[in-house]
């Protein structure tokens, strides 16, 4: 999907979707059981894996890449057993919201599963923007765990290199999505930010 597409999307929904609470309850009817207790068994990717991968996703430098990559992994401990790459868009008049389309990479899988991503957050900005976004996912063991709502952000963003890294975290799953470029709208707090098949336009 093009970028202005994107952009167009999010501030469209914004003016849509500024009457509306930015509050959501954590489950949602019809949501999948997530297997995260009873199936704790995935191959994980390496350091020089995703440095490869997210160099090739986001079109820079491995050595870009590589400063974001290798702080995730100081503060995460582990290795993630799976990778978003994608495009999103945002757009802000008071309620920011922010839409977004990849593919789910994970070693067991014979090929790439879709997934789309949209989320209400509460600020100060206004305007919209366009980024790729590489995402590292831990904790996950099988793709349909991707599919649930994460009720908001785990610490703060920041920026490493000029690409911006924040993390959502619900039920032992942590995604630590890596945006490129500028105006990456780092000092909104994001409210919701829900993973589905499918893309939803209202972003609960």
């Amino acid at each position: 999907m093009h970028r202005r597409q994107l952009i167009l999307s999010g501030l469209a929904a914004t003016a849509g979707a500024a009457g509306l609470s930015a509050c959501a309850t954590n489950g949602q009817a019809g949501d999948p059981n997530y297997p995260i207790a009873s199936d704790q068994q995935a191959q994980a990717y390496t350091a020089d894996e995703l440095v490869a991968a997210g160099s090739r996703e986001l079109g820079i430098a491995a050595e870009a890449i590589g400063g974001a990559i290798e702080r995730i992994f100081a503060e995460q401990g582990d290795r993630p057993t799976a990778y978003i790459a994608g495009e999103e868009g945002s757009g802000a008049a008071g309620i920011g919201l922010r839409y977004g389309r990849g593919a789910l990479h994970m070693k067991d899988l014979s090929a790439s599963q879709e997934v789309f991503w949209q989320g209400i957050s509460i600020g100060w900005d206004v305007g919209g923007n366009a980024s790729r976004v590489f995402t590292l996912v831990y904790g996950l063991f099988h793709p349909d765990m991707i599919y649930r709502r994460y009720p908001g952000v785990e610490g703060s963003a920041y920026l490493v290199g000029g690409l911006g890294v924040n993390y959502q975290r619900a039920d032992g799953i942590v995604l630590a999505p890596i945006r490129t470029g500028v105006g990456l709208r780092l000092g909104a707090n994001v409210g919701t930010m829900a993973y589905s098949r499918q893309r939803n336009l209202l972003p609960f």
